[in-house]
């Protein structure tokens, strides 16, 4: 009898061990595409605030720690790369209850360019407001002038005077438009 109760423990223990195996998902792995980079640049991603990845071309690409079923994750731009801006898409949820790997996330990087130009003929002591729309720039002497920030490509521009300086006018040239991979024509601001 106690041979059998061996026998019938060691098949138990045996069906145990073998379904032991089927019973945990693995960790699901969190991964997407990027576009738009541009050549010889990366940029800097992030899971969670600590999974952290440097990609360096347009692509595929798949953070290193996996998460289990229920765990949240949250993909960002840890750094951008030089000269573009890059958004997140669909980098945040939760991993499925079959803890399903996640391939739907998308970061999308684009161009983005300042808004600079020149001023000419501003009389000695006299400056010339100038607004993008957001921003108030004062320009106090001639030569060049540039907006703070950046614009990626696509978004629209539009510089005017604000302020005209004393005694004078001011016409601005190439002073609105669209933002585009070729660049921003160089605004030319000629006050007399």
């Amino acid at each position: 009898m106690t041979s059998k109760r061996a026998a019938y423990a060691s098949l138990f223990a045996a069906v145990l061990l073998a379904l032991g195996g089927c019973g945990g998902a693995a960790d699901a792995t969190i991964s997407g595409t990027l576009s738009g980079l541009n050549a010889n640049t990366s940029v800097g991603l992030e899971d969670n605030g600590g999974d952290t990845l440097t990609v360096s071309s347009n692509g595929s690409f798949r953070f290193a720690t996996g998460l289990a079923a229920g765990d949240s994750y949250s993909v960002t731009v840890l750094t951008e790369p030089t000269g573009e801006i890059c958004l997140v898409q669909s980098g945040s949820g939760v991993v499925d209850t079959n803890a399903d790997s996640v391939a739907t996330v998308s970061v999308i990087c684009a161009t983005t360019l300042s808004l600079a130009g020149t001023v000419s003929g501003l009389a000695s002591g006299t400056s010339v407001t100038l607004s993008d729309g957001q921003v108030l720039l004062p320009v106090a002497a001639n030569g060049a002038f540039s907006f703070p920030g950046t614009f990626p490509t696509g978004t629209s521009y539009s510089v005017t005077v604000a302020t005209p300086p004393a005694g004078e006018t001011c016409a601005i040239a190439n002073g609105s438009g669209t933002v585009t991979a070729a660049g921003i024509p160089a605004i030319v601001v000629t006050c007399i």
